[in-house]
This record gives structure tokens, C-alpha cells and sequence, in this order.
């Protein structure tokens, strides 16, 4: 595995609208066994910034959209408030950065007036009270914010937004050394066009570039496309010299029947081959030596979101700390081929596409079995490694012998993966195959084979 010196950071967002969320310090710790060191907020709740203070965990905060009509009205409004949610804490509490709103623009309460005079008065704030070098304001903005996005070179502000906001938040991100924090979601994408967007594109997976007619630039993956497009938006107007980070992106592990793409395998190949995509360095086409800096949404499953079910099912954890799906999430994992268990727990468990929410069984009954979604390509070499190197006991899926039939390379796959899997005690990081294979709680059904639990 090739690493660059453009590797990126990989944060997480810490979202709380839920009724059965762990105590923040337990929060922190379960941070800290992940070797996530940076979060991002959505307020400035004083229980969670005491939990995270001495921590070594970067925090980004957030100033919410009902307060920036008085953020912009007044500066004495944000003198008090930076007086009180960000003076006590920092910096025992490595607060870096401050977002002044969220995706304005599409607020229903037409917000995006406020803006640039909200952030204004947020940096005079910061500059009296000798907090502007450590800190920096930025304010995420949805696609939404692009008239076009396709093709990438031709990303482009909506012109409505351009003279009242754009141009004067991209000037303020200059002046204050800053940069702009985007919000970028190819589930959504795909979603809603199944017909043109290939989902291997869309989880990373792609094995022949997508040529961007315009400046003949080769993508492998949409989130890169999608982030291009931005960058163009910003060329476009001369902003080329401001940065970028992701502060938002991730996708669901469940969702309604019309939420095309929505399901614990794909986003487990989503987020898993993002963090491999940033953490082993190289930035997008069109700024290749950038690194890129994305915070995954989210930490936790909310259940009190509204919405589609996709909403209430973002989170890499469930509120009892345990993982929904097992990806990396540090170079170490990544180079070692483990993931992190939690709790001590030997097996994660991983719900299939679509499937409901289960945790790790008390008895340790699991299996390993096929991902279908990773293509029989994927499959065919995971099933090769099985039952070769990996030492896989694969006499019962040879014609003729017990479990030939069915006779598909999922069926033989999922044989040969659980075989490996059991081998290896149900060890973290041993059901995995490059996203071929996930973990399960009831017992294969392939015909009449019989899937053991041990050797």
C-alpha cells in the first residue's frame, strides 16, 4: 500500500438528537479507542466541552443558524457568546475551529443575509478576546450551493449567491486564513440517479475513470468529482488560493424502500474506502497536492431525526457503543488489516444490506458470508485467498462434495469465508475480504450446507 506525503485527516461528527446516547466522557473515551482526534460539533453544549477538555481531541463547534440574525445585528452579541461558550474551555479544550451556521443557504428560515455579518462579528469576537490565531471560522455549505456540478470543470456558484455571500465569505476565509467547509454526499447523488451513476462509483469501487469532458481529468469516484466541482465553482470566481474541508459526508446503513443505495454493506465499502482514500494521501484531479480533510457523518445512530429512515441510520456506532459495521479508521488499522473492536469484543457484527439492527450475539454465534453488492470479481479473488493462502477448508464446496450447490460464486465465497473466519476464532479484521464479506447472526442458507462455527 502506497502512502503519500498528501495523506489527509479523518474526523467524525458528534451529532446528539437522540434520546439514548452514551454520557459524553464515555464519548470521549470511545473517541479515543478509535484514535478519532477530531470532532466536530453541532452547538457548544457545556457538558460535552468539559467532557472533551484535556482530551488532545481537536474540536470544531458550531454556532446555529437561529442565532446568526443576532450574531449579524450586533457584535456585542458575539462578544458575549464567544465570552461564554468558547473563553471557559478553550484551550484545555483544543477548540480549532468555529462554524458559524449550517448550510444556510438552504435554511427555511432564509438565514443566508446573516451570514458574512455573522462571521464577521465571530472573528471581531475572536480577535478581542486574543482567540483568532488558534481559532478559525468557517460556515458548511451544501452541493446545493453549485448551479452546476456536471461536469466538474464546470462547477459553478448559483449567480443569486454569488455578489451577496459567496464572494465576501471566500474573501473573509482569505483575510482570516481560513477555508471553506463543504458538505458532500454521493449517496444522495446516486440516490436519486440509479439510471447514470454506477454504484461502484459512488463507493469508491470504480475500475475505469470517468474522463471530465471538460479538462480531460480522469475520476475514480464521485466524491472526488463532487469536491472538483466546488473547487472549479471557487476557480471560477479567483478564489483558487482557499482551501477545503469536508465537513460532512457518509452514508446510511438503512433506509426506506425508494432510497436507492441505502444498506450496511455499501455503507461500509462508502466509508471504509473513503478513510483508505484520505489517509493513504493524495488529493482530488484538480488539486492533487492537496490533502484531503473530511469528517465522516456521524458518530452515532440519532433516533430522534426526522425524516426518511436513512436519516436516523448515519452513525458508524449504535448508542450502545457498539459498531454497525467494522471499517478502519486509523492508518494503523489500515496497514495492519485490523480494525478496532470495541469493549473488548471479539466479533463485530455487520447487519446486511437492508437489514435491522443487531449486535454482537452473547453465545459468539456468528458467521462470516458474501457481500453480493462487491461484485462477483471481488468475491472470486476473496474466495480464491480463502482457499488458498488463507488455509480455508474448502473440500465441502468441490463437485460432488456436500455444499457444491448451490453452485454460485457467492454460495462457494460465503462457504469459503466463514470457513477462514472460524479458523481465525472470529478474530476483528478476519471478515472483511476488501469489503467482500460481512458478519451475520443467523446461520447461512445456501441449499443444504451445513456452515460450521468451529474447527
Amino acid at each position: 500500500m502506497a502512502f503519500s506525503d498528501t495523506a489527509g485527516l479523518i474526523g467524525i461528527n458528534y451529532g446528539r438528537i437522540a434520546d439514548n446516547l452514551p454520557e459524553p466522557s464515555k464519548v470521549v473515551q470511545l473517541l479515543k479507542s478509535q484514535g478519532l482526534n477530531r470532532v466536530k460539533l453541532y452547538d457548544t453544549d457545556a457538558t460535552v466541552l468539559t467532557a472533551l477538555a484535556g482530551s488532545g481531541i481537536n474540536v470544531t463547534v458550531a454556532l446555529p443558524n437561529e442565532l446568526l440574525s443576532s450574531s449579524a445585528a450586533n457584535q456585542s452579541f458575539t462578544d458575549s457568546w464567544v465570552q461564554t461558550n468558547i473563553v471557559p474551555y478553550h484551550p484545555s479544550t483544543q477548540i480549532e475551529a468555529i462554524a458559524v451556521g449550517n448550510e444556510v443557504f438552504v435554511d427555511p428560515k432564509n438565514t443566508t443575509l446573516f451570514l458574512v455579518p455573522a462571521m464577521n462579528n465571530v472573528y471581531s469576537s475572536l480577535v478581542k478576546y486574543n482567540l483568532n490565531s488558534s481559532i478559525k471560522i468557517s460556515s458548511p455549505i451544501a452541493l446545493s450551493a453549485l448551479q452546476t456540478s456536471y461536469p466538474s470543470s464546470a462547477g459553478a456558484f448559483k449567480p443569486e449567491l454569488i455578489e451577496p455571500v459567496i464572494k465576501p465569505m471566500l474573501n473573509l476565509l482569505r483575510q482570516t486564513g481560513s477555508y471553506l467547509m463543504v458538505n458532500a454526499y454521493p449517496f444522495f447523488a446516486y440516490s436519486a440517479n440509479t439510471d447514470v451513476i454506477s454504484l461502484d462509483y459512488a463507493l469508491f469501487r470504480n475500475n475505469q475513470s470517468v474522463v471530465d469532458s471538460g479538462n480531460g481529468l480522469h475520476y475514480n469516484s464521485l466524491f472526488d468529482a463532487q469536491i472538483d466541482a466546488v473547487f472549479a465553482a471557487m476557480n471560477a470566481l479567483k478564489y483558487d488560493d482557499i482551501k477545503m474541508v469536508v465537513s460532512e459526508t457518509g452514508w446510511p446503513s438503512k433506509g426506506d424502500e425508494n432510497e436507492a443505495g441505502a444498506g450496511a454493506a455499501n455503507a461500509a465499502a462508502y466509508n471504509g474506502n473513503l478513510v483508505r482514500r484520505v489517509l493513504t494521501g493524495g488529493g482530488t484531479p484538480l488539486r492533487p497536492n492537496e490533502p484531503l480533510n473530511v469528517y465522516l457523518f456521524a458518530l452515532f445512530n440519532e433516533n430522534q431525526k426526522t425524516g426518511p429512515t436513512s436519516e436516523r441510520n448515519y452513525g458508524l456506532f449504535y448508542p450502545n457503543e457498539e459498531k454497525v459495521y467494522n471499517i478502519p479508521l486509523t492508518l494503523n488499522e489500515l496497514t495492519s488489516g485490523q480494525s478496532t473492536p470495541i469493549n473488548g469484543s471479539k466479533t463485530q457484527v455487520t447487519p446486511p444490506s437492508g437489514g435491522g439492527d443487531v449486535s454482537t450475539t452473547t453465545s459468539g454465534m456468528t458467521w462470516c458470508v458474501a457481500n453480493d453488492q462487491a461484485g462477483a470479481e471481488k468475491l472470486q479473488a476473496g474466495l480464491d485467498y480463502a482457499c488458498g493462502d488463507g488455509g480455508a477448508d474448502c473440500r465441502p464446496i468441490q463437485p460432488g462434495a456436500t455444499c457444491y450447490n448451490p453452485n454460485t460464486v457467492e454460495a462457494h465465497a460465503s462457504y469459503a469465508f466463514n470457513s477462514y473466519y472460524q479458523k481465525k476464532a472470529r478474530g476483528s479484521g478476519t471478515c472483511d475480504f476488501g469489503g467482500a464479506a460481512y458478519v451475520v447472526t443467523q446461520p447461512p442458507k445456501y441449499g443444504n450446507c451445513e456452515f460450521p462455527t468451529g474447527y
